[in-house]
């Protein structure tokens, strides 16, 4: 692709579309418009999007991105995948290049969906907002804090609709708990624990880096799937179909994968915005170009009116049967400490959520039933993002809350290479003051023929 072109189009456009306001959704005098979308990453849980959105009934699925010729097949016709459900989007153009789809046919749809790989967020969500279009982004944003940054700014330049793929900040439980810990349930906070302790599913059968590759699948595009970063041999079992998440040129492991989630109430709720320090405490083995299997991370955040102190500490750990190394009650109704959870402790007692559950004020004899929030409605992650685009309101995970939010995140995995180490974040200033060679880390560059102007 002529690199050089792509850009003094997506320029053009995007002047165009400054001129005239907002995508031709936004423009049409019509009611009954539909948004058109199109999907970049159309498996897994780039397809769950897909279909999630496509169940709005103001959504028309127009082009369909995927390096994987299976995939494209799969999201086409429906078949082939469990988790297509026999819902497919024939008609839909096809692409197997993102930068051409958004280069040729960027007239034909308003919005985009990113489901791919976390190192190839940052460059098809930015371009995708250069050219005014509204962007749902899986989470977590991108693996650099400079990528994280420069898709909140280049947003707020395009006006454009976003939404972070952090959908269970969308469920009623997950609302309870905010209102909980907001109004006061357990007095001002003193502290929190979070633990995630399941399988990593998604870990790599193989682990060696061989100079020899193995076969490319014909159905892949390889150099397509490696995008930004730097060439190397395919291996089987080793990145694509699902197993990129555990290196580091690719994914940001286990805390960066769920961190997004377990932090966003806690961000809502306390109205945080960024660390001031942050040090991994515990790291299990680390393989070469690997994040390590477990951790604990300590986050310290200034106070505030709704935190006891003048500090908050956020203690995360994860791996096999991860758990919190002080003691934790639990409520009567639990027989096993759950897998994943949060424990948040205040002044007057403590809020125990398991992962994906309700949440429980402990003791639980000072907070009856009636007292917790109720009249909660059904609030759909996906719909949301579409009703703001069509009601030209703000949805309810921006990337201005999305941002700080992975950038916090992203502060924990950094402290990965400097264990036992404080890392003292200066966010306005995008700086590790103490440390000045960590700040190497925040950026990453783009190989030739990839680069994207902002970005790398």
């Amino acid at each position: 692709m002529n690199r050089r072109r792509f850009l003094q189009q997506s320029a053009a456009a995007t002047a165009s579309a400054s001129a005239l306001g907002f995508p031709a959704i936004l423009r049409s005098a019509s009611p009954n418009s539909m948004l058109q979308v199109a999907c970049i990453g159309v498996a897994r849980m780039g397809g769950n999007t897909m279909r999630s959105v496509a169940t709005h009934p103001k959504v028309k699925i127009v082009s369909i991105c995927d390096v994987d010729a299976n995939h494209l097949k799969e999201a086409a016709t429906g078949k082939g995948s469990a988790r297509a459900g026999g819902v497919g989007f024939p008609d839909a153009s096809q692409h197997t290049d993102w930068r051409q789809m958004l280069r040729d046919h960027s007239d034909k749809f308003d919005a985009v969906t990113v489901g791919t790989p976390d190192h190839m967020h940052a460059p098809m969500a930015v371009q995708s907002m250069r050219l005014k279009k509204h962007v749902y982004l899986q989470k977590p944003m991108a693996p650099t804090i400079h990528e994280c940054r420069v898709i909140q700014q280049e947003a707020v330049k395009a006006g454009v609709v976003t939404q972070l793929g952090n959908q269970g900040r969308s469920g009623i439980e997950a609302r309870m708990t905010v209102d909980l810990l907001r109004n006061g349930a357990i007095g001002k906070i003193k502290e929190a624990w979070f633990w995630e302790g399941k399988p990593l599913s998604w870990w790599p059968k193989n682990e060696e880096l061989r100079t020899q590759g193995d076969n490319v699948p014909a159905e892949l595009d390889w150099d397509a799937w490696i995008g930004v970063r730097e060439p190397r041999p395919y291996l089987l079992d080793t990145y694509h179909p699902q197993t990129w998440r555990a290196w580091r040129d690719f994914g940001v492991g286990e805390l960066g994968d769920m961190g997004v989630h377990f932090f966003d109430g806690v961000f809502d709720a306390l109205k945080l915005r960024a660390p001031k320090r942050v040090k991994q405490t515990e790291t299990g083995a680390i393989g070469t170009g690997l994040w390590a299997k477990s951790r604990t991370v300590e986050f310290e955040f200034p106070g505030n009116e709704l935190i006891a102190g003048d500090t908050f500490k956020l203690t995360w750990c994860d791996g096999d049967s991860a758990r919190p190394s002080r003691e934790i009650p639990m409520p009567a109704a639990l027989k096993n400490f759950p897998k994943s959870g949060h424990l948040w402790v205040g002044e007057t007692g403590m809020i125990f959520k398991p992962y994906g559950q309700r949440p429980w004020v402990l003791p639980e004899d000072s907070f009856p039933a009636e007292k917790y929030p109720r009249d909660y409605g059904k609030q759909d992650h996906y719909h949301d993002w579409v009703d703001a685009i069509l009601n030209g309101k703000k949805s309810c995970a921006d990337f201005s809350h999305g941002g700080p939010l992975t950038e916090t995140v992203l502060m924990g995995t950094l402290a990965e290479n400097y264990p036992n180490q404080w890392l003292e974040w200066d966010r306005d200033a995008m700086r590790i003051t103490n440390i000045a060679e960590a700040n190497k880390l925040l950026k990453r560059e783009y190989r030739d023929g990839w680069k994207v102007e902002g970005l790398g």
